[in-house]
């Protein structure tokens, strides 16, 4: 007779499987456990990772928006779009900063231009060279400190200042507009154009 395990009959005749291997058993249960790893180990280290580069990313976006100072180039279509600040054709010294919270959201741009492009940037605005006011600061001090702005004291640059307030009904923007002539041929132009959710 060969060495076959013999069956036995259980309480209702039913046969019986032999038992397990202890090397069966212990492969099964670690395979059982890499299962449960694979399962939810991998999930859970992908989700504290995703955590880990929000917050990194989070930290970034803070940093970038309470750094001073202005982002050299042009915003983006959408946003002199959504803030109405058309900018010219031919302009340099571009350079724009963006703030926004619960309140209000700010979209700071500067550019110099030529006359010919002041006219055209006040026309799309929707104002008048006539309606710059000599002298007028338009801009506050609070957004001056933000961008690095200065129209007057030490630091300032030379030349006169021009300003004007566009001001516009919920919800388009209200625009601070402030010119300098310091250079008589290639003014310069500061915007601060505020949306209020």
């Amino acid at each position: 007779m060969t060495g076959a395990l013999p069956q036995q009959a259980g309480p209702a005749g039913d046969t019986q499987a032999p038992a397990e291997d202890r090397r069966h058993v212990i492969r099964r249960r670690a395979l059982t456990l890499l299962t449960i790893v694979l399962l939810i180990g991998v999930p859970a280290g992908y989700l504290v990772i995703s955590a880990n580069q929000s917050r990194a990313s989070g930290k970034d976006k803070e940093e970038k928006y309470s750094a001073r100072g202005l982002t050299v180039g042009w915003p983006s279509k959408v946003q002199r779009r959504l803030y109405q600040v058309p900018i010219p054709h031919p302009a340099n010294k571009v350079a724009w900063y963006e703030t926004n919270n619960w309140k209000t959201s700010r979209l700071y741009v500067q550019f110099q231009t030529t006359h010919a492009g002041l006219d055209a940037f006040l026309k799309e605005v929707g104002v008048e060279r006539n309606e710059l006011i000599k002298s007028d600061i338009t801009i506050n001090a609070r957004d001056q400190h933000v961008t690095g702005w200065k129209f007057s004291g030490t630091g300032a640059r030379p030349g006169a200042n021009w300003g004007l307030v566009h001001q516009q009904k919920n919800p388009r923007p209200t625009q601070d507009i402030v010119v300098n002539t310091g250079n008589p041929t290639y003014p310069m132009v500061y915007v601060v154009s505020r949306l209020i959710p």
